[in-house]
């Protein structure tokens, strides 16, 4: 069930970092979105873009809905016309797809760059040089229909604060760099997406401008599918 109060007490405590804050409702129904809705909270995040399409059908127009997951490039059509911020871009191919269905629909997406920080190999992301070499060349220059205005990243799922804690420090740094060398005149590239319910308040301390926090408000998730969630 939502807690309300850790909602009203996380988003009080990222303005004072001015920092935004993502609710993450993966596998969560629409009644339980509905209530976060109601107690004030317009940004929520999924995983997957059957669930996504389905619960923006269902809920009230003005949410802007966030892609966080994994997003297959043959799955960007489906929330092209709609969706605010992606967050997972981790290839130029992708950023290509999405230009491409952006320009379809005569609108223009945001999306984050998601950088591998974390020390398990699974998750996905650009490397730092990577990324470097594709800005270097100029590689998305040419997709007018979307616009890079951050970074994003998660940390390895480790007890260790200290690992925590440098990883988020290493991206801010690298956020800066990338700034300062490459988007010096886009006043646009400002958000730096990491942090989640179990090290949010590590991220921010270490500079993050978007929080991504699913568990902390929602509860736990659900192992088992849920009968009352659009899937």
């Amino acid at each position: 069930m939502p807690t309300i109060s850790v909602l009203q007490d996380i988003t009080k405590y990222a303005k004072a970092k001015n920092a935004v804050l993502v609710a993450i409702s993966k596998t969560k129904t629409v009644d339980d979105i509905q209530q976060i809705y109601n107690a004030g909270q317009r940004i929520f995040g999924e995983n997957k873009v059957q669930e996504l399409v389905q619960k923006y059908e269902l809920l009230p127009k003005d949410i802007q809905w966030h892609m966080v997951g994994n997003l297959q490039s043959n799955k960007v059509k489906y929330i092209a016309p709609f969706i605010q911020l992606i967050h997972s871009v981790d290839s130029l191919k992708l950023a290509i797809e999405i230009n491409k269905q952006a320009l379809k629909l005569n609108r223009v997406i945001d999306i984050l760059l998601e950088i591998h920080i974390a020390a398990e190999t699974n998750k996905s992301g650009f490397s730092e040089d990577e990324l470097i070499d594709h800005l270097d060349i100029n590689a998305f220059n040419s997709l007018q229909n979307i616009r890079i205005v951050g970074l994003m990243g998660m940390a390895t799922n480790t007890k260790s604060q200290v690992l925590i804690k440098n990883e988020f420090s290493g991206l801010k740094q690298y956020f800066d760099k990338i700034k300062q060398q490459y988007f010096s005149k886009s006043d646009e590239f400002s958000i730096l997406s990491m942090g989640m319910s179990g090290d949010y308040q590590l991220a921010l301390e270490e500079g993050s401008t978007m929080i991504r926090i699913g568990s902390a408000i929602f509860g736990e998730r659900e192992i088992k599918k849920n009968p009352n969630i659009p899937i």
